[in-house]
């Protein structure tokens, strides 16, 4: 089952791009939010998380903060 997974990021922040390499190295299809540029995925980013650091995730509903591999592992159930 393929999971819906958001990432909420900005383009030179080196965990963002870190967090989406290992999405695409587990074959995970996710949406990728500009929130540098997009200023409603900016503001749907912080109502979720509750603060502006990026990279922040939903994937279906929960919300992980930051590269955390292990979590976004279990989550994903890879």
């Amino acid at each position: 089952m393929t999971k819906n997974v958001k990432v909420y990021s900005t383009p030179t922040c080196p965990w963002c791009i870190r967090v989406k390499q290992f999405l695409k190295e587990n074959n995970v299809l996710f949406e990728d939010l500009d929130v540098s540029t997009n200023q409603a995925a900016q503001e749907e980013m912080i109502q979720k998380s509750g603060q502006m650091g990026v990279p922040v995730l939903d994937i279906e509903g929960e919300i992980i903060v930051g590269f955390d591999k292990e979590r976004i592992k279990t989550i994903l159930g890879i």
